[in-house]
């Protein structure tokens, strides 16, 4: 039980030299002992949960901040995580929102975040490797994964915790969180051919990503069960910058005028294919249909006759932040793993 105000600030006059709060004085206010303190300000799993928030809500109100060369020391972790992304990836869709939700993930753990950029012209493997050596991080996770993706193989053959946003080849043994990319494709062209839509472009990611792949797969295997001819956009991607992606599109619908819908996987292509179809001189939703999938329910006012499916980064961060908790704590349990089906109804 908290102690009364008088013990409070008797507990108070027990700070470090500095005359920070220490772990002594949480003790004193919260009535329990130094190691339990300790642990459960850790996320120790023997400690009970209205413990743990008693002592976290101590630790706020006085202001604790662990002293992280001190944890170091003891524990041999630095209790950060790293997500490690390009510097070029799409703010308007997944970055803002995955740095959020894996911070949010993160909150009342003893783990903070930190994210670690790589720019165009570097090497992706750069931050991983600098992360490993220096042991900078007690995990990290990454996002734009590839099939055979050299940083997974990286860390799986050093034993690093890690988790990722996307699918690899060995998904099997690791932990991640992905969006089933070819349900989508699949629920794209079908509502699309519910449409009496029969020609359809799609802007698919970078062919390097894995799931490039899957919306290519769905959107190929859901034409052809449809009866609906699908064309993959060559020369441009879901990330090629807008005003490129607005004259390729409209070249596009200019050589191939019975284009009667488009497939996006971001909110930046849809808007560039919006763009062109009006430049071209159609109506969205009358002669040509967009469909897309986003991070955030933008679209529609953009555009209200957009067909969306959303793609909850939100939970992925949540969930990509506590299964890189677990690969730092518990490596020998079986990888935490999640595949997020989308709805079958287009907003």
């Amino acid at each position: 039980m908290q102690r009364d105000d008088s013990q409070r600030k008797l507990a108070m006059t027990n700070l470090s030299s500095d005359g920070k709060p220490t772990l002594k004085t949480i003790a004193h206010l919260s009535g329990l002992a130094v190691p339990t303190v300790s642990r459960a300000l850790s996320d120790a799993p023997d400690i009970g949960a209205d413990t743990k928030k008693l002592i976290r809500k101590i630790a706020d109100e006085i202001g604790y901040v662990p002293n992280r060369a001190g944890v170091r020391l003891r524990t041999g972790r630095t209790n950060v995580i790293s997500l490690v992304m390009s510097t070029e990836h799409d703010l308007m869709s997944h970055t803002a929102r995955l740095i959020a939700s894996v911070a949010g993930g993160l909150r009342h753990t003893p783990f903070h975040l930190i994210v670690t950029p790589f720019f165009p012209d570097q090497d992706p493997m750069d931050p991983v490797r600098y992360i490993v050596e220096t042991g900078s991080a007690d995990a990290v996770i990454l996002n734009q994964i590839q099939p055979n993706d050299p940083r997974v193989a990286y860390l799986m053959e050093r034993n690093f915790p890690f988790a990722t946003h996307g699918r690899t080849i060995w998904s099997g043994k690791h932990p991640y969180y992905d969006f089933d990319n070819k349900a989508f494709g699949v629920i794209a062209v079908q509502q699309l051919a519910a449409r009496g839509r029969k020609n359809i472009f799609v802007i698919a990611p970078p062919g390097s990503q894995n799931y490039a792949q899957h919306i290519i797969a769905g959107v190929r295997e859901s034409g052809q069960a449809n009866g609906v001819e699908v064309k993959i956009a060559d020369g441009i991607t879901s990330d090629t910058p807008s005003a490129e992606a607005v004259e390729h599109v409209r070249k596009a619908l200019k050589d191939q005028p019975k284009i009667d819908a488009i497939v996006t996987a971001s909110t930046s292509s849809a808007m560039a294919a919006v763009a062109a179809i009006e430049q071209h001189g159609a109506q969205v939703g009358q002669e040509v249909d967009v469909f897309s999938k986003e991070a955030m329910p933008f679209l529609k006012l953009f555009r209200a006759d957009i067909l969306t499916i959303a793609e909850q980064v939100n939970s992925a961060g949540d969930f990509l932040a506590r299964a890189a908790i677990q690969a730092i704590r518990r490596p020998e349990d079986p990888p935490m793993q999640e595949l997020e089906v989308p709805s079958q109804d287009a907003g």
